[in-house]
């Protein structure tokens, strides 16, 4: 057990941890950790193949959850916005779209968490749907950062930790499957990444129900802050990235 691998292990089974339990937030943590270990250009595909990974199993878990009709919608129209995130990629400058971004969730979650209310849908609307989905489609294309527009949808749409957890998922799973077709073509699936990838299974399936577990004692608007928590984390530290 070499310092690396020890490396790599610890930061699957926290980046797991967190996917698991709450349905998002292991971006902030798998590839920029993973990178203090290993190339960025093997970090990145380690992590897609373990977010497809804990994706298939909570999906396996918990279908009975999943809102397919809003994960067929999102999922449409991202597919329509990520070729304007790749535009956007080369065209206009990333950080005044990163720190545009970041201030959107910090005054979004901002907002919610000193007692605002912010706007509920009591059932799915198209145009919200269009909206989160597309713009999804955006950052993703662009940054790799879909999840932001889909956890604003489903803090709107007050779902519960276990449909929020298992949606997220159904949205994920494809998704990641397209970016990890993607390294594929580019050549970078490499066989470190594969190394890594089942050094890290022995860490990561446990933890999925450990997760799991958690996210089953999450109730109602504690869970709701944890979402806007998590949304300003995300936010800081995509403005600490564009200043």
């Amino acid at each position: 057990m070499n310092p690396t691998t020890l490396g790599v292990l610890l930061v699957a089974f926290v980046a797991t941890l967190v996917r698991s339990a709450f349905g998002f937030g292991e971006a902030l943590i798998a590839v920029p950790l993973l990178a203090l270990f290993l190339p960025v250009t093997v970090a990145a595909p380690v992590a897609v193949l373990l977010s497809i990974t804990i994706a298939a199993v909570v999906v396996a878990q918990d279908w009975q959850k999943i809102y397919l009709r809003s994960t067929g919608w999102l999922v449409g129209f991202t597919l329509l916005g990520i070729p304007l995130g790749l535009l956007l990629l080369t065209r206009v400058h990333e950080d005044a779209v990163k720190a545009a971004l970041a201030l959107l969730l910090l005054a979004f979650s901002g907002y919610s968490l000193i007692g605002g209310t912010p706007p509920e849908l009591r059932r799915d609307s198209r145009r919200w749907l269009a909206g989160c989905g597309f713009c999804a489609g955006v950052l993703g294309g662009a940054y790799g950062m879909n999840g932001p527009p889909l956890m604003i949808y489903g803090a709107m749409r007050r779902w519960s930790a276990q449909h929020f957890r298992a949606t997220l998922q159904a949205y994920f799973l494809p998704a990641s499957l397209l970016g990890m077709a993607g390294y594929y073509f580019a050549g970078l699936w490499v066989p470190p990444v594969t190394r890594y990838y089942f050094i890290s299974l022995p860490v990561v399936l446990p933890t999925i129900f450990l997760g799991r577990w958690l996210n089953h004692r999450m109730r109602g608007d504690a869970f709701l802050r944890y979402v806007h928590v998590g949304l300003i984390c995300i936010g800081l530290a995509l403005l600490a990235q564009a200043v």
